[in-house]
């Protein structure tokens, strides 16, 4: 069970920091593109690309320990993310509307909904592990006292 649990933690952690980094690049190329020159918009593309960068190393070299918040950080970032694009594609934001028929709107939509689901899967599942701690591997051992009551190993 805990290699299964093991092997399940590793595999999610692999691909939700594959799709947040790929969320990063998607909006660093877009920024590189021409966004940049847009208001409002073309930093905050730059910020998603550093912090989406930042969020997958984390989401790789954090113990497992530590996992479960790091993985819900970076699930509520790509939902935002999300967010942001379907605000967008529909009423605009900050000003600026997107078309579906832009070269990776579409990309980025399947990337950040599968990221926030695994993401959002794998903080339930590292949240959920079992928490060993050091005193609960000590074995206990039983003493003797001697005719006095003085206890004895």
């Amino acid at each position: 069970m805990a290699t299964e649990r093991t092997a399940v933690t590793l595999v999610l952690r692999l691909a939700g920091a594959g799709l947040t980094a790929t969320m990063a690049v998607i909006h660093l190329r877009l920024w590189d593109e021409g966004y940049r020159g847009l208001v409002t918009i073309g930093p905050l593309f730059l910020l998603n690309g550093v912090v989406g960068i930042l969020l997958a190393v984390a989401l790789l070299v954090t113990p497992v320990r530590g996992l479960a918040p790091v993985a819900a950080v970076t699930a509520l970032f790509t939902a935002g993310t999300l967010g942001a694009l379907v605000l967008s594609l529909t009423t605009g934001l900050f000003g600026f509307v997107e078309s579906t028929d832009a070269e990776l709107v579409r990309p980025t939509l399947y990337v950040e909904a599968a990221g926030v689901a695994v993401l959002a899967v794998l903080a339930v599942v590292a949240y959920s592990r079992p928490h060993h701690r050091a005193h609960e591997h000590v074995p206990h051992h039983r003493h003797r006292t001697d005719a006095g009551g003085a206890r004895q190993r």
